[in-house]
């Protein structure tokens, strides 16, 4: 079973849609049980006495509008464990990589990389809709990344 963490800074935007979106994908492509797909936050901002917050409204909303389900989802923070416990740790922008190197150590084994990495647009973000509010951009691209890590690791496979 391939294991697959997205990681964005707060878990209540951008690695939620993504989880969502790939769970989505590899369920419509019967691939669904060669993968355990999460998400995590590098911050504890919407992480509140050990119990996170939902999905950000937007964020759910657009995720509905093409008929994907995150209910019951709430904020969690990477942890350096989670660096043995996933074969893939995807983040969302170039901080997140930063943040996330500062909480699991050095990168030894090659795991970690940019989601838009699989959508051939090497180290670029996906736009962050907190600030933006285009929430239909960022599911657009966590679309294209997560086809293109589909593409990826079903070939390696």
């Amino acid at each position: 079973m391939i294991k697959v963490l997205f990681i964005c800074h707060g878990n209540i935007c951008r690695s939620p849609m993504a989880e969502f979106v790939m769970k989505d994908l590899l369920v419509k492509k019967g691939l669904a049980d060669q993968f355990y797909i999460a998400s995590a936050a590098t911050s504890t901002e919407e992480i509140w006495n050990g119990v996170g917050n939902p999905v950000y409204p937007p964020a759910k909303k657009e995720l509905a509008k093409h008929g994907i389900s995150c209910e019951g989802k709430r904020a969690v923070q990477v942890t350096k464990a989670d660096y043995a416990r996933y074969d893939y740790l995807i983040c969302m922008d170039s901080n997140n990589v930063r943040n996330l190197t500062r909480i699991i150590g050095p990168d030894v084994d090659n795991k970690v990389s940019m989601l838009l990495d699989y959508a051939g647009r090497q180290g670029q973000s996906i736009a962050d809709p907190w600030y933006l509010g285009d929430f239909g951009a960022t599911y657009r691209d966590v679309v294209a990344g997560c086809e293109g890590l589909i593409e990826k690791l079903t070939e390696r496979n």
